[in-house]
């Protein structure tokens, strides 16, 4: 055990005095903070009127275009404009009895272009636009201004039928039948896939980053000849677990530190952006985060150590690395599908397969309720294939097979797994 902890030491402290591990472990959620607190200068600046400290426009200023505030005109040969809307600004649509009056308007720049309502509107739908200069936007803009009007005389000119039919779903209350209530999320918010995604991907590069240093400690070791130095002292058991347990615990600590700052960033940014205020990560989801990042990485960094005692030099472990990961990248192929039904069949089979199991729960914890008997179930099923990896794994690391500069070979590393070497 003492020498366990010996190198368990070693590692951590290596790792930890790398600036590129603080860079990447408090880099990340700075430069989300640090967005966060950009987005919300710019929109009070623009609030306000103003513009940011050293002339930045915000946002809206920044991609709206110039808004032409001259009106339009329409000549309604069909006879259908009779009112309008109580609501609607006169000023914007102006009538022209004749063709020959709103074209004389629209070369004096009165108006920015003018419509013609042809008298078989009804049955064709169309109407013509005539403009002497070419913008989408504020085209886009005028016409709709234009289907209001004919909207609103389409029906009869009656107030309600037309708010109705303009808005034919004011409210939505949307009832949480699930046995833990949650804020209620727009289905078709960009958070509601954004959010899954980003958990999702935090716990696979977490998982994999750390799997992936564990390899690259034992195959450069072996490579360096420092493991032949090791085992003087050190049995490969001994080796084996003190690298999975402080590159874990290595790993832990940037899942932890990512994790919270999510769950902080989401409520601070709750303040800022309306669309956050119902999407709230909750706060149990740090504590699954632990125990799923734990087990699957217990998983991948046991399999990844053994291909680091196979191979004779960091350089051939690529095409082994490629095939023992892949099943953790399955997911992120269907990861459309698993967030538009984080309970349906597909989701609940990857979330309980251990091998997928990691990074497929925490996307479904993060978007949706679910049953505690399944989050327990896949962390049985994790437990006993975490030990059943050790042990194969262990099995490898034997001074012989570490000590052997053998070409890696697929068949021989599955044989090895299964104990049939």
């Amino acid at each position: 055990m003492k020498k366990t902890m010996v190198i368990l030491r070693h590692e951590v402290i290596t790792l930890v005095r790398r600036f590129s591990f603080w860079f990447g472990v408090l880099g990340i959620p700075l430069i989300g903070f640090l967005i966060l607190v950009g987005i919300s200068i710019l929109n009070r600046s623009q609030a306000n009127g103003n513009t940011p400290p050293g002339g930045f426009p915000g946002f809206g200023q920044l991609f709206s275009p110039e808004e032409d505030l001259r009106p339009q005109g329409y000549v309604d040969q069909a006879g259908l404009i009779r009112e309008f809307p109580s609501s609607f600004d006169r000023n914007e649509m102006i009538a022209f009895p004749e063709i020959e009056l709103a074209k004389q308007a629209l070369d004096s720049e009165q108006i920015s272009a003018f419509y013609i309502i042809p008298p078989d509107y009804v049955e064709s739908g169309t109407v013509r636009m005539f403009i002497k200069e070419r913008n989408i936007f504020q085209s886009e803009s005028k016409s709709e201004s234009l289907a209001e009007l004919l909207q609103y005389n389409l029906i009869g000119q009656d107030p309600e039928m037309y708010a109705a039919v303009s808005d034919p779903i004011r409210d939505v209350e949307m009832v949480n039948l699930a046995p833990e209530s949650r804020p209620a999320r727009d289905p078709n918010g960009p958070l509601t896939f954004f959010v899954p995604y980003i958990v999702m991907m935090v716990f696979f590069i977490s998982i994999m980053g750390s799997s992936t240093m564990l390899l690259n400690s034992v195959a450069k070791e072996k490579e360096n000849r420092i493991l032949e130095i090791l085992m003087v002292t050190a049995s490969p058991h001994q080796i084996l677990m003190g690298k999975i347990i402080g590159l874990g615990l290595v790993g832990l600590l940037q899942v932890v530190i990512w994790v919270a700052s999510a769950i902080l960033l989401m409520r601070m940014g709750g303040q800022t952006f309306v669309q956050l205020e119902n999407f709230q990560l909750e706060p149990s989801l740090l504590g699954w985060g632990v125990v799923f990042f734990v087990l699957g990485y217990i998983v991948y960094a046991s399999l990844m150590a053994g291909i680091g005692a196979l191979v004779p030099s960091l350089r051939e472990s690529s095409q082994a690395t490629t095939i023992v990961t892949m099943p953790l990248i399955v997911p992120l192929f269907v990861i459309s599908a698993l967030i538009q039904s984080p309970n349906g069949g597909l989701s609940t089979a990857l979330s309980l397969f251990p091998l997928t199991a990691p990074t497929t729960m925490m996307l479904r914890l993060s978007a949706a309720n679910v049953p505690l008997w399944q989050i327990l179930l896949a962390i049985a099923l994790l437990v006993i294939t975490s030990l059943l990896v050790i042990r194969a794994v262990a099995g490898m690391f034997r001074a012989q097979t570490l000590l052997s500069g053998q070409q890696f070979k697929m068949k021989r590393f599955f044989l090895a797994l299964i104990g049939k070497i």
